[in-house]
């Protein structure tokens, strides 16, 4: 399967953020693509949360959709729309992705589950909570033929969620994101690798680059790892697309190496200060 990933520096200009995904997403098309993935808030990244609050509309009305929709039946190919954000019924928004088939149907949809509230130093801090709905739902999909797990950016940090997905059948792991240059620096290739070990699964992982005018920077460094952890592509700082040939038969290979997740056992927690089981077993069996 050839994959693309695309990174670019998007900002509150929605129009000029899509004519951005548009021209890589096309050429990652043109480059024989057959699955392209964007980042986490490809379309719109606000100053401020309540700029979604006030600047974004229900799912069906959003401008990505029609165009991109398109794009895929053009080419016959999927399109991973990192992230959107969407008005839910209560008011509030969902950071949401969305799996595009080569008949330009929208075929899954992910919200994101884990909201990044976090102090990073130099007073940089964010609260995504404040307006966003986190999704409950892990989601896995059939792209021809090969599963495939979805999830959102700060959701690496919780590896529950990926072996959740991987024992659902998942062979890759898609991972849209908009990670800050001083997280990514720290943790972005770690993470990405950890997942794809622990799982024995691809993970794709486009992500936001560059500084916006309000002083946010991005990482970049979209990058695709295959099942043993290697990174196969590292699309650097810089705006752009990548694509790269993934060879599926590798998941088989190294689960048959390493088959940890036939391994997983249940366990409760015996806290020794106090005497007590946990209430809950944890793990799978």
């Amino acid at each position: 399967m050839r994959v693309g990933v695309v990174q670019f520096c998007a900002a509150d200009d929605q129009t000029a953020n899509l004519e951005q995904a548009v021209k890589f997403t096309r050429a990652a098309l043109e480059a024989g693509a057959q699955v392209v993935a964007l980042p986490e808030n490809f379309s719109q990244l606000e100053q401020d949360d309540q700029g979604y609050l006030t600047r974004c509309g229900i799912e069906a009305m959003h401008p990505a959709l029609p165009i991109f929709s398109e794009l895929a039946k053009s080419y016959a190919a999927h399109i991973l729309l990192g992230s959107v954000t969407v008005k839910t019924q209560g008011g509030r928004v969902n950071n949401r992705s969305l799996l595009i088939d080569q008949k330009g149907d929208v075929i899954a949809r992910y919200n994101k589950i884990h909201l990044f509230d976090v102090d990073l130093p130099d007073d940089e801090g964010y609260r995504e909570s404040r307006v966003v709905e986190p999704g409950t739902e892990a989601v896995v999909v059939d792209i021809a033929g090969i599963t495939a797990g979805l999830s959102i950016c700060y959701d690496l940090r919780f590896p529950a969620l990926y072996r959740a997905l991987a024992q659902a059948g998942a062979t890759i792991l898609f991972a849209p994101a908009a990670f800050t240059q001083v997280t990514g620096e720290a943790h972005w290739h770690t993470l990405i690798r950890t997942r794809a070990i622990e799982n024995g699964c691809y993970v794709i992982a486009p992500n936001q680059c560059g500084v916006r005018p309000w002083g946010r920077a991005t990482y970049g460094h979209s990058l695709v790892v295959d099942p043993w952890g290697r990174v196969l592509l590292d699309a650097g700082p810089d705006p752009g697309f990548s694509v790269i040939d993934i060879d599926l038969a590798e998941v088989a290979r190294v689960r048959a190496m390493v088959p940890s997740l036939k391994h997983d056992r249940p366990f409760q927690l015996v806290d020794m200060r106090t005497g007590q089981l946990s209430p809950d077993s944890f793990g799978s069996g």
